[in-house]
């Protein structure tokens, strides 16, 4: 039986944030969802999600003005011709970015749509069968003072987690040494069987990426992720030549060409591209197995419930990342998200991604219809189990 798409919808979901979150490189204003809604001509619905923090009024008209109309009438089975037809369509006016973005989001929705009109959960459909994964808690930022710091990832800590991640980039990255106490402070605090890993959002140069993670392998972490500017290949690759503190990167990376180029250049040992920007499940299946023909980890960037599914499927695939930050908006989205308990997340039983929009939710507060609402430093759970 053909199924064809009937309709598309967009929809802008966001919060303000309140109380100067900053990593190293800069201030987050806002964080939110831009989601897709694809419903076949005999009812069916499935949805797809990518970040609206800067530039999703922008997506958000690429997808109804240029996307929609060719998709209007196709079958939501030939993810891989469709797309095809819309990267070449789109080619000219983004490789990367938002026009990705866009892409990403009608893409995991197409994929929705066949793990529902199959009744199957997507980690099927891609050949897994682990219905347990492990997550970490990520937050930390800069911008904290050193006991902001110690009291959340102690939080994290006593909600169950076994990993945390935090910032470093102290004061833009000009103090290393700050770090370095920092990361003595929070080990300390959070004690010796607990994975540390940390995230310096680009802020360093090569050379001092690498000293800073000679500093802290004593305080035994599992990676360090972007010392230097993402786009800096070269960077990244004279990082790893200088320390043996394995490098994760690949979140601001596009497509199977960027992980390409970022395996290519020994540039990586764990790579983190997110399929809600780097193309969706047709291209996260081809960077996935990119990274297995490398030998090389695979950790999916933040949007943990819908990239559980892939790394349900992938041996090399390590673990999921859960932004504190978005925890409050992703509970209002979805209707009863999987939660983490003792540093796992269990796939929903359900077909496709397993998830039900909050729809009363989204409506009321679509930048086009609704409110805005707000999050404030607090309510992220600074110190809170």
């Amino acid at each position: 039986m053909r199924h064809i798409i009937k309709d598309i919808k967009v929809h802008l979901v966001s919060m303000p944030v309140t109380g100067g979150f900053s990593d190293a490189t800069r201030k987050v204003e806002m964080i939110g969802y831009t989601i897709v809604r694809l419903t076949t001509e005999d009812g069916v619905e499935g949805f797809g999600v990518t970040y609206h923090e800067v530039g999703g009024e922008a997506t958000k008209v690429l997808i109804e003005k240029n996307i929609a109309p060719r998709l209007i009438g196709r079958d939501p089975f030939e993810t891989e011709v469709i797309w095809q037809d819309l990267s070449q369509y789109l080619r000219g006016v983004g490789r990367k970015g938002l026009m990705f973005c866009a892409l990403s989001a009608v893409d995991i929705a197409l994929w929705d749509l066949k793990g529902k009109l199959l009744d199957l959960p997507l980690y099927r459909l891609f050949g897994g069968s682990q219905t347990k994964v492990p997550v970490y808690g990520s937050g930390g930022w800069t911008s904290y003072t050193d006991e902001e710091l110690v009291e959340e990832m102690k939080g994290i800590v006593a909600r169950g987690y076994q990993m945390v991640k935090f910032k470093v980039g102290y004061d833009g990255g000009t103090k290393p040494a700050r770090d370095v106490e920092r990361v003595r402070k929070v080990r300390e605090a959070v004690g010796p069987g607990i994975g540390i890993m940390l995230d310096a959002n680009n802020c360093w140069d090569a050379a001092t990426g690498a000293r800073f993670a000679n500093m802290v392998k004593e305080y035994d972490i599992m990676f360090l992720e972007e010392p230097v500017c993402a786009d800096d290949i070269p960077g990244l690759k004279r990082y790893k030549q200088s320390t043996d503190l394995p490098l994760a990167t690949g979140e601001h990376e596009y497509t199977k060409y960027g992980a390409r180029d970022l395996i290519m250049n020994n540039a990586a040992d764990i790579v983190q591209l997110d399929g809600t920007r780097a193309g969706g499940f047709t291209e996260m299946l081809k960077i996935a197995a990119l990274t297995q023909a490398w030998n090389l980890k695979f950790a999916p960037h933040a949007m943990e419930n819908i990239h559980i599914h892939l790394v349900s499927a992938f041996s090399n695939a390590l673990f999921l990342e859960r932004l504190l930050l978005f925890e409050e908006i992703t509970r209002n989205i979805y209707r009863n998200p999987p939660e983490p308990e003792k540093g796992f997340m269990t796939i929903p039983d359900l077909p496709g991604l397993g998830l039900k929009l909050n729809m009363d939710f989204i409506r009321e507060h679509d930048e086009e219809f609704g409110t805005v609402y707000y999050i404030a430093k607090d309510s992220v759970g600074i110190g809170s189990v």
